[in-house]
């Protein structure tokens, strides 16, 4: 059963080391994060899967222990999911696939967060996955466990300014809008009516992991709280707690 769930946004300047001389301008929304992550701590799971988009060759499951790194965003930097991090020599020559970069970034939230509350495991999941697939994932994953938390990693419309990676869409704001009434009111229906074309249209990588907690969380009867909204650099960003 699902008992309480954090939402986050992905991208790798969250990372200071990336973000570099940036790094002060995303200083909300890590405590955001931070604070989401709070919330899944205090309501002490027995188990945490952190879920969050993902590449075609780094779909599906990411047992604890599996290796993502930031080297590809110029940075020095691997980390291990449920392990923390991991600067060591050779920590990116572990055997497996490596975590995609959404997972990643949850993984550094947590070492940052100094998790220990739950063991970890990670779930990639494709940008394109249908609707009834992702709801039918949830419901698989709230039922591993009696006590089961989320880490839901995704961004919003990537369309909200003329510099934004996806250019300026006026269909953007009114889509990240709904999508934050839904994680503001805990509403798996609103989740569940997102549009998976739209949502595609408008570079909203969030979409389908946003929907395996729509899957997880029916039944629930969580409550929820929007700890932060923005569109930093055309990118709508949104932290949500539930519980």
């Amino acid at each position: 059963m699902l008992v309480a769930a954090a939402v986050c946004p992905s991208p790798p300047l969250l990372v200071p080391a990336v973000a570099a001389g940036a790094a002060p301008e995303l200083d909300a929304v890590r405590a955001a994060c931070a604070d989401a992550l709070g919330v899944l701590a205090a309501a002490r799971p027995e188990r945490l899967v952190v879920v969050g988009p993902a590449e075609r060759e780094r779909r599906g499951e990411h047992p604890s222990g599996t290796v993502g790194t930031f080297r590809g965003f110029g940075v020095d930097l691997d980390v291990v999911l449920g392990g923390g991090t991991a600067a060591r020599a050779g920590a990116g020559e572990s055997p497996g696939r490596e975590l995609p970069a959404s997972l990643a970034v949850g993984a550094w939230l947590l070492e940052h967060a100094h998790w220990a509350a739950a063991p970890v495991s990670g779930l990639g999941v494709g940008e394109p996955l249908d609707t009834a697939r992702c709801l039918r994932t949830g419901r698989e994953i709230a039922a591993r466990a009696g006590r089961v938390a989320l880490l839901v990693m995704g961004d919003a419309s990537a369309c909200r300014s003329l510099k934004a990676p996806g250019y300026l869409d006026e269909r953007a704001a009114g889509f990240d809008e709904e999508v934050a009434r839904g994680l503001r009111t805990a509403d798996v229906a609103a989740l569940k009516a997102l549009d998976a074309e739209l949502a595609y249209e408008l570079k909203a990588a969030g979409r389908a992991p946003w929907q395996v907690l729509a899957g997880a969380a029916e039944g629930a009867g969580l409550g929820g709280e929007l700890l932060y909204e923005d569109a930093p650099y055309g990118v709508g960003y949104l932290v949500a707690a539930w519980s």
